[in-house]
């Protein structure tokens, strides 16, 4: 068995065990008060509209710089065959991609919660914490790309946005 592996995943495991009492700590305080004001819900999402729109332009700066300097070709680009450019050209298109995927789920669902008003400040701070994982994660991904901890931020993102949705459907179920 590769030790440095099990530490890598021990390291995944220890941040996920954090992050879980984090979770507990912000669902197990008082309830808020239904349907708080608006802009609560609104700016978690408008910042998660902010971060894929630097992401999108990252992924326009990195593979125009590549090009430049003939680390990748305009051919690739055409018709997406050929030589590949170098792994680190394509981190933030790849970013881009994960901010169009499980976040629309967190778009769906507060809106859904903006319209129905069926939230709390507690659904607010979810919010919140969901897109401070995408923040990290996205970091982690077009910065170092440290599989372990890129994992371990997905997963995070991932719990919330289940929380999200699970503390959603009790409401109006």
């Amino acid at each position: 068995m590769d030790h440095r592996l099990l530490r890598q995943y021990g390291l995944v495991g220890s941040l996920l065990a954090a992050f879980l009492a984090l979770l507990w700590v912000v669902l197990a305080q008082p309830l808020g008060v239904s349907a708080p004001e608006q802009r609560q819900l609104v700016q978690p999402m408008i910042a998660l509209v902010g971060l894929t729109g630097v992401v999108w332009v990252l992924m326009f700066v990195y593979r125009n710089v590549a090009v430049a300097r003939g680390a990748a070709s305009v051919g690739y680009y055409q018709a997406y065959g050929g030589d590949a450019p170098p792994e680190w050209v394509e981190r933030p298109a790849r970013t881009f991609m994960n901010l169009l995927e499980v976040p629309v789920l967190f778009y769906v669902a507060c809106i859904l919660m903006l319209q129905t008003e069926k939230w709390d400040s507690t659904q607010a701070a979810l919010a919140w914490l969901f897109v401070g994982t995408r923040f990290v994660h996205a970091f982690v991904y077009i910065g170092f790309n440290f599989v372990p901890l890129r994992l371990a931020t997905y997963l995070m993102g991932c719990i919330t946005l289940a929380v999200i949705w699970c503390r959603f459907a009790a409401d109006v179920v």
